[in-house]
C-alpha cells in the first residue's frame, strides 16, 4: 500500500494529483485530505471518493498513512513542512518550494534536522527526453556549452485560468508570492540548474502584460550566470498564445532544440538528429509512491533537494532584479 494523506488542495494541480492517487492499480490512494477550507477539502474528498479528514493533527498521527502531499497556497507551504516534516514520512511539497529565501533556509534547515524525504512538483528534469540530454552532456556531445535557454509558458491569463474562486489566491501576492515567473518560471529554472549547476547571478525583467490578472505579474524573462560560465535565460508567461517552447543548448560542437514536434541535435552543414529518449524517472505523485517504496536513492533526492532550494534563491534574485533593474548576486539557503 501507498496511503497519502493530502493536505490542502488549493493547488491547481489538486484534481490531476488525486486523479493519479484514485486511479492507481498498484495499492496507492488518497487516503485521506485535509484543508483548512472545509468545503473546498470536503468537494474533492467526495470528488475522489476519500474521507475529508478536518483535524491536522489526528490526520498527522494516523500510523496508516505513509507519505503526504501538500498542494497548499505558495506562502502556506512553510507552516505546514514545520508539522508534516517532523513526521518523518516522505513529503511531496508543490512547487516552489517557498516564495522567499528566508522561507527556504528554515525548511532547508527542518529537513536536515528530520532528514525526512522532501521534493517539489517539478517533472522536466525526470522526463526521457531530457535523461537523454543529460546523458549526451555527460558524453560532451555538445562541446563547450556557452548558452542555454527554456521557455514555460501558457495562456492562463487570456484563458481567466483563475477566475475560479479556489484559484483565484494565483493572482493574490500574499499567497502567491508572484505571478507567472512564480509559477511558470520555477519549473524553467529548476531544469536549468538541474542540468547546468549553481547560478552566481540574475538580471531579469518581470511585468503584467494583459492587464488581466494585474496584481501579479504574467510575463517574466530572467537571464543567469552559471558558476560553470554558461549564460542562460528562462522565460516564463501565462500570455503565451503560441509558439514553441522548451530547451535549447548551443555548444561549440552541437546544438539541441525543439523543432516543434521533437527534440534535435545538429550543427551547420549538418543533418539534425532527434533525441532518443531514455527510460523516464517518476515525478510528483508517481514519485511520491517510488519514495515511500524506498525506489528512489537517496543521494539522488538529495542532489534534487539542492536544485529545488537553490531554485528559490534564484527566483528571489530574479524579482529583485526586475526590482531594481540591476543584476543581483544569488543567495544560498543552505547557509
Amino acid at each position: 500500500m501507498a496511503n497519502v494523506a493530502v493536505i490542502s488542495t488549493a493547488h491547481i494541480h489538486s484534481k490531476s494529483f488525486l486523479d493519479n492517487l484514485s486511479k492507481g492499480t498498484d495499492g496507492r490512494k488518497a487516503y485521506a485530505i485535509w484543508d483548512d477550507v472545509q468545503d473546498r477539502g470536503q468537494r474533492y474528498a467526495t470528488q475522489f471518493q476519500t474521507r475529508f479528514e478536518p483535524n491536522l493533527k489526528k490526520l498527522l498521527r494516523d500510523p496508516k498513512v505513509d507519505g503526504f502531499l501538500i498542494c497548499a497556497e505558495n506562502t502556506r507551504h512553510l507552516p505546514l513542512l514545520r508539522k508534516v516534516l517532523p513526521v518523518g514520512k516522505p513529503v511531496f511539497c508543490e512547487k516552489p518550494l517557498t516564495s522567499s529565501l528566508r522561507d527556504a533556509r528554515k525548511a532547508a534547515e527542518l529537513q536536515q534536522k528530520c532528514r525526512t524525504p522532501l521534493f517539489c512538483g517539478y517533472m522536466q528534469p525526470f522526463s526521457g527526453v531530457m535523461q537523454a540530454v543529460a546523458r549526451q552532456m555527460a558524453d560532451n556531445v555538445f562541446g563547450k556549452i556557452t548558452r542555454v535557454r527554456f521557455r514555460n509558458a501558457h495562456h492562463a491569463a487570456y484563458g481567466h485560468w483563475f477566475d475560479n474562486p479556489d484559484l483565484q489566491w494565483f493572482y493574490n501576492p500574499e499567497l502567491s508570492g508572484g505571478g507567472a515567473f512564480m509559477d511558470m518560471g520555477t519549473h524553467a529554472v529548476h531544469l536549468l540548474r538541474s542540468l547546468f549547476g549553481p547560478v552566481t547571478e540574475v538580471w531579469a525583467t518581470i511585468r503584467n502584460e494583459s492587464g488581466i490578472y494585474d496584481t501579479v505579474d504574467d510575463f517574466g524573462v530572467a537571464h543567469l550566470r552559471f558558476a560553470s560560465g554558461v549564460l542562460g535565460t528562462v522565460e516564463a508567461a501565462w500570455t503565451q498564445t503560441g509558439g514553441i517552447g522548451g530547451l535549447e543548448i548551443v555548444g561549440a560542437t552541437k546544438s539541441l532544440w525543439n523543432n516543434g514536434k521533437d527534440y534535435v541535435t545538429g550543427a551547420p552543414g549538418q543533418p539534425q538528429e532527434p533525441v532518443a529518449a531514455q527510460p523516464a524517472k517518476p515525478d510528483r505523485v508517481d514519485r511520491l509512491v517510488a519514495v515511500i517504496r524506498g525506489q528512489v536513492p537517496v543521494a539522488e533526492l538529495d542532489a534534487d533537494l539542492a536544485a529545488i532550494l537553490d531554485s528559490v534563491a534564484i527566483m528571489e534574485a530574479a524579482y529583485l532584479s526586475a526590482k531594481k533593474n540591476k543584476w543581483v548576486k544569488v543567495g544560498s539557503a543552505t547557509t
